[in-house]
Order: C-alpha cells, then sequence, then structure tokens
C-alpha cells in the first residue's frame, strides 16, 4: 500500500505541474489519466492486493485523487472553451469569415432572364399561368378544336380525360387566359416550363421551357412583328447575325412564319449543327387568327395582334454551345459551374 501512496503522490504532483497547451494537450491528459486504461483506472484495479483492513482508507485516497484529476481535466476544457488558453486563444472572431463557394445561376434561367429583359425593354410584361391545364385553354380557345389534325403535332401528357386535364403542351396557354382577363391593349412574355410525350435524347426531352409574346393593339401589322424579332436577335446574339423568315403553318396564327438565323457555330458556311444549311430555326411567329381573337371576345376588324415562341433550350444551345438537352437536367456541378458569371 505504501508504494501506491508513494504513486500517487507523485500523479499529483505531475498534475500541478502541468501548463494547459492546447486541445491536443488536453485529449493525451484525458487518456493518460481517465482513460479506461489510463492511471485513475489502474490505481482502482490495484485494491485488491490492498489487506482488507486498509481498503477503506486507500479508497478514500484513491477517490479523492480521482476527483482532483477530473476536475483539472474539466478546468483544462473549460479554459479552452472560453478562449483563455490554448489554440482557441488565437481565434480573432472579428476577423472575416471563410469564404464560401459562389453558386450561379442554371443556363436556362440565365437566358430566360435575358430573353424577358430584351423584350421588356419594349414594353413586355411577364405573365404566368398554370402547368396542369384544361383543354379549352391549352387547345380549343387556341384554334385547335377536337379531332383537329395540328394537335398531333403535340404528343401530349393527359392527367384526366373527362374532364379534359393535362400538362400543358406550350404557354400560349399563358395567352388564352390573359386574353380571357384582359382587353387590348395587351403586350405580354410569357416565360416557363412545358410538358411533350417524347423519348429523351440528346434533342429532345419530355419537359422544356418556352417563351412566347404576344401583341394585340389597333393597327399592329406583320412588319412590327418583324422588326420586334429582328431587335431581340441583334440584342441576344450581335449585330452581325443574319435573319430570315420562311413561310409555315401555325392553327392559331395567319398568316405564319418561322424564323432562321445564320448559324453560329459556322458563321453560316454549313456545319453538322445547321445540317450544311448555314441557318438555324429559332422560333415561329405570325399574326393572330382572327377566330383566335373572337374566341376572347376581341374584335378583330378593330384590332390585330402578331404572337411569337421559342424554346429557351433551343436559344441556349446556340448561345453557350451547348449541344445536348439532357445536360439542362442532369444537375452535373461540373457542366453548371461553367456558368458562374455568365451573363
Amino acid at each position: 500500500m505504501e508504494q501506491l501512496l508513494q504513486q500517487i503522490e507523485q500523479y499529483k504532483k505531475e498534475i500541478a505541474s502541468i501548463v494547459p497547451d492546447g486541445a491536443d494537450a488536453l485529449e493525451a491528459y484525458r487518456i493518460r489519466f481517465l482513460g479506461t486504461k489510463g492511471i485513475v483506472k489502474g490505481l482502482f484495479g490495484e485494491m485488491k492486493s490492498v489487506p482488507g483492513d486498509q481498503k477503506k482508507e486507500f479508497g478514500q485516497i484513491l477517490n479523492e485523487f480521482k476527483q482532483l484529476a477530473e476536475a483539472r481535466y474539466e478546468d483544462w476544457k473549460n479554459s479552452l472553451g472560453t478562449g483563455a488558453s490554448g489554440n482557441a486563444a488565437s481565434i480573432d472572431l472579428s476577423l472575416p469569415a471563410d469564404t464560401l463557394p459562389l453558386g450561379t445561376h442554371h443556363p436556362i434561367t440565365l437566358v430566360r432572364d435575358q430573353i424577358v429583359r430584351i423584350f421588356g425593354r419594349l414594353g413586355f410584361s411577364v405573365a404566368e399561368g398554370p402547368e396542369i391545364e384544361d383543354d379549352w385553354h391549352n387547345f380549343t380557345a387556341l384554334n385547335l378544336p377536337e379531332n383537329h389534325p395540328a394537335r398531333d403535332m403535340q404528343d401530349t401528357f393527359y392527367i384526366n380525360q373527362n374532364p379534359d386535364w393535362l400538362l400543358r403542351t406550350h404557354t400560349s396557354s399563358v395567352q388564352a387566359r390573359t386574353m380571357e382577363s384582359q382587353k387590348p391593349p395587351i403586350r405580354i412574355i410569357c416565360p416557363g416550363r412545358v410538358y411533350r410525350n417524347e423519348t429523351i435524347s440528346a434533342r429532345a426531352h419530355c419537359f422544356f421551357h418556352q417563351t412566347e409574346g404576344l401583341y394585340i393593339d389597333e393597327n399592329v401589322s406583320f412588319a412590327d412583328l418583324k422588326q420586334t424579332l429582328y431587335f431581340f436577335v441583334q440584342q441576344m446574339f450581335g449585330k452581325d447575325v443574319k435573319v430570315r423568315f420562311r413561310p409555315s403553318y401555325f392553327p392559331f396564327t395567319e398568316p405564319s412564319a418561322e424564323m432562321d438565323i445564320s448559324c453560329l457555330i459556322c458563321g453560316g458556311s454549313g456545319c453538322s449543327v445547321c445540317k450544311h444549311t448555314g441557318w438555324v430555326e429559332i422560333l415561329g411567329s405570325g399574326m393572330v387568327h382572327p377566330k383566335l381573337l373572337e374566341n376572347f371576345g376581341i374584335d378583330p376588324n378593330k384590332y390585330t395582334g402578331f404572337a411569337f415562341g421559342m424554346g429557351v433550350e433551343r436559344i441556349c444551345q446556340l448561345k453557350y454551345r451547348v449541344n445536348d438537352l439532357r445536360l439542362y437536367s442532369q444537375n452535373d456541378v461540373r457542366f453548371l459551374r461553367q456558368f458562374t458569371g455568365a451573363v
């Protein structure tokens, strides 16, 4: 027992001489004195060698030593927590925090916002509508009655057949709702997500984004449509880009035209992107069909208008040279980081 008491006294002197020196030294102290294989645990294990009549006295001394070791540990730990000593004392809380990596807008968002800003300079306001639509606003009101062959151009996701509820196939439904609730003059841009039942590939997806525009007022002409779209192309792609219009068919416009721009990849000389024609289609457009105006109680003898629609992914593809539509929805940070700081 005398030998054990001498060891305890020696350990007390060692504890008293310790100078706190950071969290690593504190952990080393805990392991040495208070760990499962530490000094305190080992001394309690020596109780079996102490004579029976001395166990009580030795037990009291041992408990006092244990309390001393634990109290020293707690004092040391608290001093580190308050910054009084150790590693915490070197932390200056007045310094700026570590910088976090900057995120960025999605490329689709960047292009959509730029489209909205460009048309905003021409007085177009943003209009939005539901992505789950009824047949009337998505088809019938837009001069696409039941069994109209043009409905076959859009493979639709139907939610309910009776009544007909569906995922909108174009943002033209937003134009319909605006004409239903607002009288001319109307000048709106309608960005949003739309859905088509298509096989997913590099060139097609079951959902994508559109931006459509509508302008209805007195004396609106096809010349107004052309100048509006010329302005958009120059602001989006630059003043050197060439533009051409081709006759086309859309049930909600008459006359109708598709607009092409000179290929930005090859400069018009011909490549795989433009199918070696030198031209790339970017949108459809036309004068609002008189029947459509009548559907919403707008006098076609007094008012005329034009409409246009474009796929945001197509504009994004041309602007940023993205050749696979699937990249937009895969959330691959290696792809998205490329657009940090893009305008």
